[in-house]
């Protein structure tokens, strides 16, 4: 848990003068990949750190290590690419887990 909101707080922080990003509301479980590669680039960079924290282990240090935070990220965004269909939380399922 405290990872998770190590991983929110970092997000807001990164985030804190994007007021569109902040406005929307996203659903994970209905996002496709298609509509995840549409987003800006700044809501696609909080939707990484929002990941990385939902999917880190809830006993783990509170470090974000933003290099492993970019490479899943690219990865997901490949994997999307390849799967535009495909709901982005399935897809990170994958990625995400290692």
């Amino acid at each position: 848990m405290k990872r998770l909101l190590a991983a929110l707080a970092v997000s807001a922080s990164l985030f804190a003068g994007a007021p569109a990003a902040q406005a929307q509301v996203v659903n994970m479980s209905n996002l496709s990949c298609k509509e995840f590669l549409t987003l800006k680039p700044d809501a696609i960079t909080m939707l990484w750190a929002w990941l990385y924290g939902y999917y880190a282990d809830q006993d783990a240090d509170p470090v974000v290590d933003f290099n492993k935070l970019t490479a899943k990220g690219q990865a997901l965004a490949q994997a999307c690419q390849g799967a535009p269909d495909k709901d982005i939380i399935s897809i990170a399922e994958d990625i995400y887990e290692k």
